[in-house]
Order: C-alpha cells, then structure tokens, then sequence
C-alpha cells in the first residue's frame, strides 16, 4: 500500500471533515497478512531503573503502596504553612468544562434537516442534550447515544453537533484540584489513615510521576519527573537513623559514595534543621548532581493530620540519579531522546534497513528470482549477443519460459557491476565489486571492515524480474521484458532503503554510491 497522501487529507479535511474521515475508511487494509512482528526490542532507561528502585526497596523490606496523584489546594496548606502560596505558584491546577443549556431554534432544525432529512425527533435530541448537561452521559458517549436512539448514522450525529456553537466556545472552568508538585502531598493523607490499620512501623514507597510548573524547561528542569518516594513512621527514630538509612537505599541502588548535606532553610513541611539534600559524583563531569531530598516531617504538619508520630521522608529524583550514571547532560535528551537527541545507527543496523521494493510472492517466483540469478553466475562473462534459457515450468497454471537476455552487440551477458554486493561502512551504502579494484584502499577496507547486506545487485534484479513475471501472468500478458541499465540509485535495482536511516545518511553527510553498469535483460514468455 502507498503511504497516505497527508498534504491531500488535510485539505479536504478543512473543506468537509467528515467527508474525508468517511473517505479515509478506504486508506485500510481490511483483509491480508502484510504484517507480523519483528524483534525492536528496546527498553527505555528510565523504566529501567524504576524497576531497580523499586526492586530495591522492596528487598530492603518497604511496603509499596500508590500515592494520590491529585489533592486539594487545602492539602497544601496544612502541609506547608506560609509557605504554600510559594509551593502553589509551582502547582498545576486541574479545570473542567462546563456542560452547556443547548436550545434547538427554528433556524438549526431546518439545518437539522439538511443534515438527516428523514430525522424528526427533536424533543428526543433535546432530551439527550439534558441528559449530557446533567453529566447522564458521558462525553465520549454522546455520538454513540445519538446514533442509537435517534437512529442517525455516525457521520450525521457528528454533523449535527457541529451546528451547534456552545460545543466548540466552551472554555476550562478551574478548580481546587491539583496535580501533586511533591509525592509528600499525598504521604499526609496516606499516613493519616494506615496509623490505624497496621502496626507500626510503617515502611512505605511509592514510584510515580510528580508536576511541576517549572518557569522553564532545559536540560535540569521537566514539567514531570518521577519520583522514589519513601516514609518511615516509627514510635521512636532518629536523624541519626536516617541517614544511616539513606545511605543504605543509595548502596542498594548501586551509588555507594553519596553525599549528605543539610539545607540552611528548610521547607516548611519538613521540621527545622532535619531536612538534607542527596548529591552523586556526574559520571562525565564529575560534578555533584543533586539526586535526593530527606528529612522529618513537621509536627506541626503531621499535627494538620493527627499524626502523634516521627515520619522521616527521602524522595530520589530517578531522572537526577540516571543522568549521573548514564553520563547524560540534558534531562530531556534522557527523558525524551526522539526529540532532543539526533538518531544513532549502527552499520549493522544501516544495512538492515535496506531492503528489496519488489520481490516474487509466490514459491515458484521464489525459484524464478533463484533461476535468473543461477544463470548470470553461470554465463556472466559469455559475449554477446547472446540468451540463456533461465526457468521453464507453470506459474499460476501458465507455462512460461524465462531467458536472461544481452541483444547489444560487443559486450557480455551482464555488466561489470552486476555482481556488486551492498556493504555500510562507516554510514555509508557503497556497492563493492567481488573482485578486482585491489589497490582502491577505500574499497579494501569497506570489504574487510564493513556490513554486507548480503544483496547483489543481480539478486535484486532477479526479485524485480520475477515480480514482473507475476505480475504479467495475473494481468493475462503474452510476454514481458524487463530490463537494467546504468545503475545510479539504489532505485535502479530494485532496492529500497528506510525513511530513517535515509535521514540519518544525509544529516551526517555520508553517502550512497551504488553507481556501476550492470546492462541485462530477462525476458519471460508466456502460453496463452
């Protein structure tokens, strides 16, 4: 199938939406098998070493629990104090949309019934439209509950919702809701409740994503970031404790040479002077790279909550703690490389994404393409004009007869740069000749320490051929010549290579030079 022509839908999206979506129906493969999985297995890092962490303190005896991701403004300032406007102006507040009054006038009826012309069920419409404001239905019901009750067709129920001007000026409504900007904010009301329902102590973790409205995104700030998130609620523990206790989580994550230094100002939910900041030697740099925050909480908060207990907290930055044992510099180039960091290809890998375009679907195209290219090994070097008898037998019921074929006077059966093998080297797609060219040392060492694709150019030719062969036999054809020349382009021999690693060629200013003459002809004949 030929990729979509995206420019094309988008313009006749913006001249009749619903038009082109019904349209693009017929852009989907409905039967066939075209696809299976290959093996593109390739872990994200960062998951990576949630699995490590959270492997880790389960082994060190932690409870895992799952933290609330959304609490209310309120939670904030029991937990901080004077400082919440200052933690609030970092928070994301959640909003939501009010659900319109629709009214149907004369005026949208008749359109209305331009849309569904056999539609006359308002009073049901308007019922459904306050069924959908009480919050009966869900949003992403709404289409689906018009075309069940009202009978419309999906397409129509669409187009009438269009009419009306209320669904596209809604506006976010915000509310107390926020995402948590630490996993602290939930701890509160986790601990508030398990105090009662387990003895103590409570040895409790949580791996999850934290929200923050940073000012600015660069390579150290995120709007999210995971957290490991750790609390200790204990009848009696000591600072001293804690940082004995940090130090053991670190070791456990392999960081055994950490550094513990305590903060001058000390956030407010945390109680004075306990609370230290966790800092790892850059494995490149060598720098110290903040990786973890620790201290008890405040009495004063846990009082907000009717905690009688100490709880002592660690959160460790997971992001932080990969970026100093990867080596890596920019968060974001760690977090979302697809964005911020330019493709890496291997020529192992290079050299897979090169392919052949046309190939035989068939068994006996298969032995076709094998036949063609059998017969070039055997009479590459015959002069011409000359043809040899390649493949002879049925092909979908058809007999057919197969020649490889040189008519042109004062050369060979197949052109010097017929055998030519595909290698990558160094980034580049270079056809190299079996032999000969000894004291080229460009193309000795893409021999000795390139990738062959294991594709000559005769192999490639073979596969068009017998595609083409196929292809004339389906279409009732008496007879089909096909025919290389001069090659130029991996094109000209029926290669193709990925969008991907084609980018990656030319970004780096490597090449592709397949050029070489290669001049043969297969010609098929088939019975009527």
């Amino acid at each position: 199938m030929a990729k979509f022509d995206t420019k094309r839908l988008r313009k006749d999206a913006r001249k009749n939406y619903e038009k082109a979506w019904l349209e693009s129906a017929n852009l989907i493969e409905k039967k066939g098998k075209f696809f299976t999985l290959v093996n593109k297995q390739r872990e994200h890092p960062l998951y990576n070493i949630i699995l490590r962490a959270r492997r880790a303190l389960l082994e060190l005896g932690f409870s895992e629990i799952i933290v609330p991701v959304i609490a209310e403004k309120s939670e904030v300032y029991k937990q901080f104090g004077p400082e919440a406007p200052i933690i609030l102006d970092r928070v994301f507040f959640l909003a939501g949309l009010e659900r319109p009054d629709i009214g149907i006038s004369r005026k949208k009826i008749q359109k209305i019934k331009q849309v569904a012309p056999e539609f006359d069920d308002l009073k049901k419409l308007q019922a459904i439209f306050r069924r959908y404001k009480r919050g009966e239905i869900a949003a992403d019901d709404l289409v689906e509950v018009m075309v069940r009750e009202l009978d419309l067709r999906e397409g129509q129920a669409t187009r009438i919702l269009s009419l009306f001007p209320e669904f596209k000026e809604l506006r976010p409504v915000p509310t107390d809701l926020t995402l948590r900007s630490h996993t602290t904010t939930g701890w509160f009301l986790v601990l508030q409740e398990l105090q009662h329902r387990e003895p103590l102590p409570l040895q409790l973790f949580s791996i999850g994503p934290k929200f923050r409205r940073e000012q600015r995104l660069d390579k150290s700030h995120l709007y999210e970031s995971w957290t490991a998130s750790i609390v200790v609620m204990a009848e009696q523990i000591s600072l001293e404790d804690c940082e004995r206790l940090t130090r053991e989580v670190f070791a456990k994550l392999g960081f055994k040479d950490v550094k513990l230094i305590y903060k001058k100002a000390t956030s407010k939910y945390y109680a004075p002077q306990t609370e230290f900041e966790v800092f790892a030697n850059h494995r490149r740099t060598g720098e110290l790279v903040e990786v973890g925050d620790a201290g008890f909480y405040s009495p004063v908060a846990l009082a907000n909550y009717d905690i009688p207990y100490p709880v002592f907290n660690l959160g460790i930055g997971l992001e932080r703690l990969l970026m100093v044992e990867t080596g890596e510099t920019d968060i974001r180039a760690l977090v979302f490389p697809y964005l911020y960091k330019p493709p890496a290809f291997s020529d192992a890998e290079l050299a897979g994404m090169i392919k052949l375009e046309r190939k035989p679907e068939s068994e006996v195209g298969e032995e076709i393409a094998t036949a063609v290219a059998r017969a070039a090994e055997q009479h590459a070097d015959e002069p011409s004009p000359c043809e040899f008898k390649a493949y002879e037998g049925k092909l979908f019921g058809k007999r057919i007869a197969v020649r490889v074929v040189e008519p042109e006077s004062g050369t060979k059966l197949i052109g010097p740069a017929g055998f030519n093998e595909i290698y990558v080297y160094d980034g580049n797609v270079i056809g190299v000749p079996p032999k000969g060219w000894e004291k080229d040392e460009f193309l000795n060492t893409v021999r000795e320490k390139g990738v062959s694709t294991g594709i000559r150019y005769i192999d490639a030719f073979a596969a068009l051929a017998a595609h083409e062969i196929e292809q004339a036999v389906r279409e009732r054809k008496h007879r089909v010549k096909i025919r290389v020349r001069n090659v130029r382009l991996l094109s000209d021999i029926n290669l193709a290579i990925d969008e991907a690693a084609l980018r990656y060629i030319t970004g780096n200013e490597k090449r592709i030079d397949v050029r070489g003459p290669v001049f043969t002809t297969v010609i098929a004949e088939i019975d009527k």
